[in-house]
């Protein structure tokens, strides 16, 4: 799975789109310099997301939305098409309109 697709699939789950949950991160205090496991332990208890999805949030709410171009077009079923992840939801992506 894609490292968009992990964000997308926790919009469905959830409701809330990365954007969100980095707004609801920073009012709790998380962001850059935040243990991972602080946060994952809030997903959980909160959202009931499991340890993969809670990383690919740790991600975007501690490091942004930039990815390692290394994942990006290799074809691969863990390829993303942009180093850059869209945060706003699916529903707004550009790239799917």
């Amino acid at each position: 799975m894609s490292f968009q697709a992990y964000l997308d699939n926790i919009e469905d789950k959830t409701g809330l789109t990365p954007r969100e949950f980095i707004t609801a991160a920073a009012e709790r205090g998380y962001g850059p310099g935040t243990k991972a496991g602080e946060i994952i332990a809030w997903l959980a208890d909160d959202y009931g997301l499991g340890r993969g999805h809670a990383m690919a949030l740790v991600h975007v709410i501690t490091k942004g939305p930039q990815i390692d171009a290394k994942h990006v077009g290799t074809g691969t079923s863990h390829s993303d098409a942009s180093a850059t992840l869209w945060l706003d939801g699916k529903a707004s992506d550009p790239a799917r309109a």
